[in-house]
């Protein structure tokens, strides 16, 4: 297939794909069926919506997606229990993991119990003192001042912590890759288990969380009491979907759409406090969720006390939500500088070591734990390989990894583990935790690395840029944005539509911050576009545009709506360029 605009090779490296014949073909049936704009008929092609189901996917509705919750294994015994502890007024503790997913899923139950008139005690464990997930001394003591314990992004694999809970209730709801056998506990409700249909594989564990929620509720509308309504709940589940990197599609597109909803009418102090030190003068996005306010309800697990992130998305108490709004984003510029650092130094050890095998890994002293995971994203992406990156402390290393679409690096992680050349590990397809002892580094890693070329990663080159299209910058509108954005919510497996403005002339250029470029550009007729590129100056994009000379380039990115002093304008987040021939 010959490459888009003529772009073998752009300023990212990449070649640019745009659609195919059949695409083509499938966005005029769209339109003309439809009579929606083409643009938005692209994305609905590139979704594999067919034009009858156009209106529904448009303004998806939670009750036509929301299964009975009680397809999933365990969740019957889950539900019932969780309804006993909460009638009997029992003492509960919920033992979450520190990142968005498990702060959004013990906020969920601690709003929740709040407002049956009850009250949880959190425990989120320390991430360089106890590492990830339940440990033995934890829920020693939580089963001694406990009725039940619920595990919340964690758990499944922890059957000698939970068997040492002794005389307490244990439920897990969670979302990470299981093991052949799960912990002996009340019950294990994952829609990763092995046992599972799979249908619900994509959940992170807040949706778990709401889905429980939903049958706890049922069970009490069937004894004539009134739940909390769980509709208010669906922001928390959105910043943890998002955050998580959970694919939208199927009911976690609905729980954004919705939580999006939800969030916008800023009644969750604890997000207005967050959203208010972050900036945001906007109604929320995704990208609000992924990178603005998400990272700061990781800082605190990250570099800080652990339980910051999940307190201020549980609290009712405004002075508390602002003091911990401004701790967590303290933290998190903190944790940007520890993050470059680290970034810095991993990324030339693993340019040393080779970036065309099928891992990419680092390993240093002092790399602190907290940002090892965000390092690994980075280099993933620089390099469209799985990447590790670990961080030691004396002899042992704690790592996080991150993958690339088709290949699954937590089942290998989980393998190398069980194999006994990691301490622990596991997580799921696109992201995943370890431990390792200094004495098994190089073996853990080659042996790693082996598995995943067993899954092609050692053939994957720098992976094509998917272009929908070709715009003109006067086509370009706030309004063509605002109808594409109706196809959104946007995130991990929807990714939003991504344009080439061909033969575009550069009217202005201008580095902005650390690495960012500024530009303005039009087609030569008058209308132009403002365009900002992050991280421009790691590459060849802000070199090559800033000193541009007048030549004339093809860009290629993503619409949005920018709002300055309350005025909307288009803005193209710009994320490749092309000299046009």
């Amino acid at each position: 297939m010959k490459a888009f605009l003529d772009v073998e090779c752009s300023a990212t490296g990449r070649r640019w794909v745009g659609p195919s014949i059949e695409d083509t073909r499938q966005c005029e049936a769209m339109e003309q069926a439809t009579g929606l704009p083409p643009a938005l008929c692209t994305t609905l092609v590139r979704r594999g919506v067919p034009p009858m189901e156009a209106d529904s996917f448009l303004e998806p509705k939670l009750r036509d997606l929301l299964p009975d919750p009680l397809t999933m294994l365990d969740m019957d015994p889950a539900a019932a229990r969780f309804e006993r502890a909460v009638e009997r007024n029992e003492r509960i503790a919920i033992f979450a993991d520190y990142d968005v997913d498990g702060g959004s899923s013990a906020a969920l139950l601690i709003v929740w119990l709040r407002q049956m008139g009850r009250k949880a005690t959190l425990y989120i464990p320390d991430r360089i003192d106890e590492g990830y997930g339940p440990n033995e001394p934890a829920m020693e003591a939580l089963a001694r001042d406990h009725d039940l314990i619920v595990c919340v992004d964690c758990g499944t694999l922890s059957h000698g912590p939970i068997a040492a809970a002794k005389g307490a209730d244990v439920i897990v709801l969670d979302h990470h890759l299981a093991g052949e056998t799960l912990p002996d506990c009340v019950a294990v409700v994952n829609p990763n288990r092995q046992d599972e249909s799979g249908t619900l594989s994509y959940l992170c564990a807040a949706g778990v969380v709401f889905m429980l929620l939903v049958d706890v509720n049922r069970r009490l509308r069937a004894k004539n009491v009134r739940g909390p309504d769980l509709m208010a709940l669906l922001d928390l589940v959105a910043l943890a979907t998002v955050a998580d990197v959970a694919p939208l599609i199927g009911l976690n597109r609905a729980f954004v759409r919705q939580g999006l909803s939800v969030m916008a009418k800023r009644e969750r102090i604890g997000l207005v406090a967050l959203a208010d030190v972050a900036g945001m003068d906007s109604a929320p996005t995704s990208y609000h969720l992924g990178f603005l306010l998400g990272p700061r309800v990781n800082a605190g697990g990250r570099i800080g006390a652990a339980d910051l992130g999940a307190r201020l998305l549980a609290t009712d108490d405004r002075f508390e939500a602002e003091k911990l709004a401004q701790q967590l984003d303290m933290l998190n510029r903190e944790r940007r500088e520890i993050e470059n650092a680290v970034r810095e130094e991993a990324t030339a050890q693993a340019e040393a070591r080779g970036l065309d095998g099928a891992l990419v890994w680092a390993a240093e002293d002092g790399w602190h734990p907290g940002v090892v995971g965000i390092v690994a994203a980075r280099i993933k992406e620089s390099t469209n390989r799985p990447a590790v990156v670990i961080g030691f402390e004396g002899d042992i290393g704690k790592g996080s990894g991150r993958s690339v679409t088709g290949i699954d690096l937590g089942a290998a992680i989980q393998r190398v583990a069980g194999e006994g050349l990691l301490m622990k590990g596991g997580g799921h397809k696109m992201a995943a935790g370890l431990t390792v002892h200094r004495d098994q580094l190089e073996p853990a890693m080659e042996r790693l690395s082996e598995l995943l070329a067993r899954q092609g990663a050692d053939r994957m080159g720098p992976a094509d840029l998917r272009l929908d299209g070709i715009l003109m910058p006067g086509a370009a509108t706030v309004e063509l944005i605002e109808q594409i954005e109706k196809a959104g919510p946007f995130g991990a497996s929807a990714s939003a539509p991504r344009f080439a403005f061909p033969d575009s002339t550069i009217l202005f250029a201008k580095k902005v911050g650390a690495n960012h470029l500024k530009i303005s550009f039009g087609d030569g007729l008058g209308a132009r576009i403002d365009a900002i590129a992050f991280g421009a100056y790691d590459g060849h994009i802000g070199p090559m545009l800033e000193g541009h000379k007048g030549a004339r380039f093809h860009l290629a990115g993503r619409l949005e709506i920018n709002i300055w002093q309350g005025r909307q304008s288009v803005q193209l987040r710009l994320e490749d360029a092309a000299p046009a021939s």
